[in-house]
């Protein structure tokens, strides 16, 4: 870990969203620090409230039909869930960045690459236009783009996926913000300008000494980039630990189950994990454990309370009724 002053620091986070079906409950309940420099990983499956969670964070969900309910999220002092609008503006691309999904639809498509990277420069920094241009520039040669003050006047459509994607950082980083929030950033790329990219944010990170939370449903992403590792299910973080640890000796059911579905080159001739069953229904606020009916390990008090996340070893936290190292009810249950 790079440092151990937490420059973002949020606590107790409840996201929802009112559908016609009812109340699905996205984030319940999530409290987690990220310290200055720091690579922190965000991992789970589909729907378990990573995306929401650090989009509520800039508060950039839809706002109705989502609500973010009750929590804090602290940054250089203030708290982000309570910011005027106009405050908040100069937080977004300016001291936080995020980089999309979707580089296509997140990018302007009748906007030129330069100007929707000077746009950033002019709302949060007082250059001058000829600056804003070399600004520009110097960050498409940052993120490794060829030819870039010819590419200044390009659109969206006229570059590839990891050209696009290497937009979406350098406009990230327009600002040098503190804090970059890349939500599955690889995920519509192959798997070599997948590598490209995570090379480009690595060396980055270390260059510029920028704090990043990944978000991925792939542990084997972050493998070789996180210092921490948050993995959340049904809305909720139920392991957090750094990565080696994880990696080493997971202490939840559900991260055993991602790490065994993994396939290994040491491994050869290993059956793959199976996690049956679906993820939970979202519809009411989970009152017992999330993962239980899917759990190989479920016994009664699973059923009953929903397990706190609790430190288990030095750095290592988990919301589990079961001693995985002991294997017998954890707590005395």
């Amino acid at each position: 870990m790079t440092a151990q002053s937490p420059i973002l620091e949020v606590k107790d986070l409840e996201t929802q969203f009112h559908t016609q079906d009812g109340t699905v409950h996205a984030v319940n309940g999530v409290s987690f620090d990220l310290n200055s420099g720091e690579f922190l990983g965000v991992v789970g499956e589909s729907g378990s409230g990573k995306s929401v969670t650090m989009m509520s964070l800039l508060r950039l969900i839809p706002m109705p039909p989502g609500k973010i309910v009750a929590g804090q999220a602290m940054f250089e002092g203030r708290d982000l869930l309570t910011l005027e609008l106009e405050d908040l503006r100069t937080v977004r691309g300016g001291r936080i960045g995020f980089i999309f999904q979707d580089p296509l639809t997140s990018l302007n498509p009748v906007l030129t690459i330069g100007f929707q990277i000077m746009e950033s420069l002019h709302i949060h920094t007082k250059l001058s236009d000829e600056k804003r241009e070399a600004r520009a520039i110097e960050l498409l040669q940052l993120v490794g783009i060829p030819g870039a003050k010819k590419r200044l006047e390009s659109y969206p459509h006229e570059l590839s996926g990891g050209m696009r994607q290497r937009v979406m950082i350098a406009m990230s980083l327009a600002c040098s913000p503190r804090v970059i929030i890349a939500d599955e950033p690889t995920t519509a790329l192959d798997v070599t300008i997948q590598a490209q990219i995570i090379e480009i944010i690595r060396d980055l990170r270390e260059k510029l000494g920028t704090a990043v939370i990944w978000i991925t449903h792939d542990l084997g992403v972050i493998a070789g980039l996180a210092d921490r590792v948050l993995v959340m299910y049904g809305g909720l973080i139920v392991e957090e630990a750094p990565v080696g640890e994880l990696y080493a000796n997971p202490q939840h059911p559900y991260t055993e189950g991602l790490l065994g579905s993994i396939p290994r080159l040491d491994q050869k001739g290993m059956q793959l994990i199976n996690i049956k069953g679906q993820p939970p229904s979202l519809y009411q606020k989970p009152d017992s454990c999330p993962f239980a009916p899917r759990c190989p390990y479920v016994f009664d008090r699973c059923r009953e309370e929903n397990p706190p996340l609790l430190e288990v070893k030095m750095g290592h936290s988990t919301a589990c009724w079961w001693d995985m190292d002991n294997q017998r009810p954890r707590y005395g249950s």
